[in-house]
Parts: structure tokens; sequence; C-alpha cells
């Protein structure tokens, strides 16, 4: 089968989490041939002006005023239409950027400023809208230019996009956009994975920006204050819950990592019949050591792993521990951070602020008058030589903590239950769907309640070990490389098995070449008819036909790849409902 993957960043993959999982993906489906399209690679065809033709001008402002006024008008008759005339402005663009060989330069112009101004000031927009001044309106075409731009890619040719089996997108939104243009033009079923939901991160960071607005009056806005606009994030805010609705009608299967990111794609319009859950996959072997030895950990140690930054909240874990530390005099906190925050960033900053409040909460305490002191909280960075990696990390407490007030899918957590260790977490994101029932949970924001539950598992060996183990073996049974690739090696195969062959694949022998692990259909009863051995007794009527190429005697029971038998032989419409494949159901688990 060949693949593409639509993924963002860099050239081959991505960086970070989701351009390591894009590599194990593809390593671990070595049958499969991937072509991996990164979207900051994206070649244009051309750069040609739309405006050396009156028509090409003419069905540009009008598929982009489409395109504007979906997202600016309120009036129009409900949130289906809205979509409508979202998708075919949209395909209408496609379309246009195919023939005219690119609208890169026709976005940037100033004829899309001023469609965008009409569909603003027009009876009916949204009041925000309404209220837009022309630096917002430039930001607004400037970013819908950016989103825009896999409309003027190179990759939709024969031997591109078009020739591919399936397109995956590794991200929804902008990053599924050429798989979306790939279902339009050819057919090519979409499959599009979210571990953290497109529009969920678009609308936090917005809201981030909003809180940096200047006060009217204070001077010439700056870009922070034009992307912090209503207008602005009004309008960008249609537009990417626009697209996220069209690539989820559109998308044959969308893959969810978590429960919680699932409700999120529900509420932005997909469908629940083509929802399931893959959770992330995460290499054990790195904990293996660690998780084999649970007792080596110092009992009377609570450790913290993570990125420092405010939404970690490590100010109500210090609280927190101060109330541990009243109970259980020798607890101490080991607070290990990821590597690499500068000094002068957010992150630096909260470090520098959880500092200071460990010395007041906790000074410096010594067993006599000569002794030099020891505070009981300690900072520390892994790499460092009592942690040089995340798997001894974890080992240095018998505890692992969990204090965000926000969270998608806490990847530090399984791989504290991959060291077998019991944890006490926040109730943030897909925490309780990731923990089960082996972990504590509590309210975010509850310092007392944190402080409770650590102290109940610092003061019961017995249930931590049980905890622990029981983590363990949650964690290898869900959250594993591969469980992960298997999710989706069945998953391409579900897809592609009921999509119908757009083109034939030859061997050397010229004979039709299905794709690598052919997708099977079970088909009951006694098949029998001209060209296959057996009795006629039994057999469907419609079984009478001719010859099948390549079908031996077939008996109950017996599994047959669908590829071999040609679609001009079993018509879908005469095809019993028992030997088609079943649909789509959301699950909870992969």
């Amino acid at each position: 089968m060949r693949i593409g993957l639509l993924t963002e960043g860099g050239h081959p993959y991505v960086s970070g989490d989701v351009g390591l999982w894009c590599d194990r993906l593809v390593r671990g489906l070595g049958q499969h041939d991937f072509d991996v399209y990164a979207l900051g690679d994206g070649h244009h065809r051309g750069d040609a002006e739309v405006a050396h033709g009156r028509r090409a001008r003419r069905r540009f402002t009008e598929s982009y005023g489409e395109l504007v006024t979906a997202l600016a008008d309120v009036s129009e008759g409900g949130s289906n239409a809205q979509a409508d005339r979202f998708a075919n402005a949209l395909y209408g663009l496609a379309e246009l950027a195919r023939e005219e060989g690119g609208l890169v330069r026709a976005l940037r112009s100033e004829s899309a400023v001023r469609a965008l101004e009409r569909a603003c000031r027009a009876p009916g927009a949204l009041r925000m809208a309404r209220e837009a001044r022309v630096p917002e309106l430039l930001a607004v075409a400037a970013h819908l230019e950016r989103a825009l731009r896999p409309l003027s890619f190179d990759w939709y040719e024969d031997d591109g996009l078009a020739a591919a089996d399936l397109c995956h997108a590794a991200s929804g939104g902008v990053v599924a956009l050429p798989g979306l243009l790939a279902r339009h033009f050819f057919d090519v079923p979409l499959l599009v994975t979210e571990y953290g939901v497109r529009l969920r991160s678009h609308y936090l960071g917005s809201g981030a920006h909003s809180g940096n607005r200047r006060h009217p009056g204070s001077g010439a806005p700056d870009a922070d204050d034009v992307e912090a606009a209503p207008a602005v994030r009004a309008l960008l805010a249609a537009f990417h819950g626009r697209l996220a609705a069209e690539v989820y009608r559109q998308a044959a299967c969308v893959t969810s990592g978590n429960a919680h990111a699932r409700r999120w794609q529900e509420r932005c319009g997909a469908d629940p019949a083509r929802l399931r859950t893959v959770y992330p996959g995460m290499a054990a072997d790195r904990f293996a050591e660690t998780g084999d030895a649970p007792d080596a950990a110092d009992p009377h140690t609570l450790v913290w792993v993570g990125r420092v930054e405010p939404a970690k909240d490590l100010v109500s874990l210090l609280h927190a521990f101060a109330e541990v530390r009243r109970e259980h005099p020798r607890a101490r906190l080991r607070i290990i951070g990821a590597p690499g925050a500068p000094a002068g960033s957010e992150g630096g900053a909260y470090l520098g602020h959880c500092r200071m409040l460990a010395a007041q909460l906790f000074p410096d305490e010594a067993d006599g008058p000569h002794a030099v002191g020891d505070n009981p909280v300690s900072f520390e960075e892994i790499g460092g030589p009592e942690a040089p990696g995340p798997a001894e990390a974890y080992a240095a407490g018998a505890v692992v903590v969990l204090s965000s007030v926000v969270e998608g899918f806490p990847v530090g957590l399984v791989e504290a239950m991959f060291c077998g260790r019991a944890t006490v977490s926040t109730d943030v994101g897909a925490v309780v769907e990731v923990v089960g029932g082996t972990g504590l949970v509590v309210p975010p924001r509850n310092p007392r309640a944190l402080a409770q539950a650590c102290g109940a598992l610092l003061r019961d060996p017995e249930r931590r070990a049980r905890l622990g183990a029981a983590a363990r073996a949650r964690a290898l049974e869900l959250f594993t490389v591969e469980q992960n690739v298997e999710a989706f090696r069945g998953t391409y195969l579900e897809i592609v098995s009921r999509c119908p062959a757009r083109r034939a694949v030859l061997d050397g022998a010229a004979d039709p070449r299905p794709f690598a692990v052919p997708a099977e259909a079970r088909l009951p009863g006694r098949w029998t008819g001209p060209g296959v051995r057996g009795t006629a007794r039994g057999g469907p009527g419609w079984s009478a036909g001719p010859p099948v190429h390549g079908m031996a005697s077939v008996v109950p029971s017996t599994v047959v790849p669908s590829s071999a038998v040609p679609s001009s032989v079993l018509p879908s419409s005469a095809v019993p409902s028992s030997v088609l494949p079943p649909p789509l159901v959301a699950t909870e688990g992969a």
C-alpha cells in the first residue's frame, strides 16, 4: 500500500513527539510505502499571477469572497449552509490554483484584502468583524494566505498524492488540507490523527495573546495587539472551525489519542461513527530496568518530572508538600525539569519564582549548630549526575506526582507507569483515562487534597507496590509502540478495503497486485458457480455468473482476499449485508 503521510515542519519528519511517532509508524509498517509530505517543505507550482486573465481574476474574487463571507456572515441560513458555502469556496479556489499554476500572489493581493473588507462591512456580518480596522484586516488576510498555501503546492500530480492509496494526516487543520484536496480531486481516502486537537490549540493560543493587549491610547498597536484584536480572533476562529469541520466531514476515519481529545472532535463536528481512539505509542524498553526494580527508590521521596511552566502548577505542589512535611518530617521532594529552559523565558521566570517560594516555605534545616543546612526540596535537570535520563528521574522517588492545571495526554505519567511507580495526579485532560484505577487522582488547584493523597501513599508501602505493579501492567497493555503500530495497520486495511479500486497495479507477470497486506472479508455459506469447483446446491442465486479469476474452491469459514474479487463480478448492490465489512464504531481503546 502506498501511504501519503502529511506532517508539518522540517523534512523528513517533524520535530518533537509527533515527529517521533511518524518515524516509528514508518519503520513499524515497513511492508507499506510511505511518501512523507512536510508542510514546511511544500513547493509552489510556479508563482503565476492570476491577474493576467480577466476570467481568472473574476473567479478568484468570487471564490475568495464566498470563503470570507462564510467566515464573517451570521445571517446565512444556519451552520450547515455556512459549512457548504465555505467548502464550495475552498474547492473553487483549489480548482483555480490547479488551472492557473498557484494562487500565491492572488492571496497576497489587494483584491483579497478588499474582498475581506466587503465581507466584514456587509449587512449581517459579525459585530466584531464590522469593527475591524485596516491593520486587523491585513492580519487576517496574511493568516489566510499562509493557511491556504497548500492550494498552490505541486503535490497533486499523477506521481504524488494522486497515486497514493491513502492519505494520513498527522494533525488536523491546515496539515490535513492537502489530504482534503486529494480526496476531492482523486477520491483518495483520508485518515486524520490528532493527538492534540488543532482547533483547541488555536483557541488556547489566541486566548493567551488576548491577555497582552495594550490599553487604548497607549501608542501605535504592535503585532501582538493586532493578533489579539476581537475581530482577528473571531474571523480566524471561524476559519479554523470551518476547516476542521470540513476535514472531519470528508475523512474516512479520525483517530484521537484519548477520549478527552475525541470529545473535542465531536464538539467540532466530527461524526462519532468515524471516530476511534488510538493511544500514543511509547517506547517501554527504556524503562524496563527501573520497572523491574520498583523497591530501589527512596520510600520517603516524592518526585515531579516535566517541563517547568505555569500550567504545571508547581506552586500548589510546594504548598501541598509543606503539609506533607508536617506529618512526614523525613519526606523530600525532587523537582526534576526538562533541560534547556532559557533564563529569560516564561519557564525560566516561573522556575525562579518556585525556587524563591521553596526557600521561604522550607528554610535550610541542619541537625546541629555546626552542621550545614539542607533544604528538603531540590531543583534538578534531566541530564545531571543524579538523573541522567527520564528512567533515572522516575526511579528517584517512591511516588510520582503530577500537579498540572492544563494537560492533554500526560506522557510523563505514562513513563512513570512504565517504571512501576505509584502516582498522584490532578484530574485534568486525559489523566483519569490513562491512570484508570492504578493511581490516586485529586482535583486541580487543591493543595490539601494533593497533600492527603501523597501522605496516604507514603504511609502505606504495600499499597504503593500494588498500585505501581498495576500501573506498569496497564501501561504495557495500552501505551506501547507495538500497540499503536498494530492499531494503524488494521485501520489502513479497513479503510482501503472499503474504497473502490481506482487503478490496476500489475506485477512482473502482468497479474493484478493488491496492496501489501490484503484486506480480508469472511464469506459465510457455500459459494459455487461456473469456474468454481463444487456443487450448485445451497449457493446464492447471484453466484452463477462469469468465472471469477483467481478464486478456487471456497468453503464455509474460508478467508478470501477482497482484492481477488473484481468489482464487476460482485456489485455492491448485490452483495448481502452479511458480507460487507462492519461500520466504523467509536472505541475507547485501540
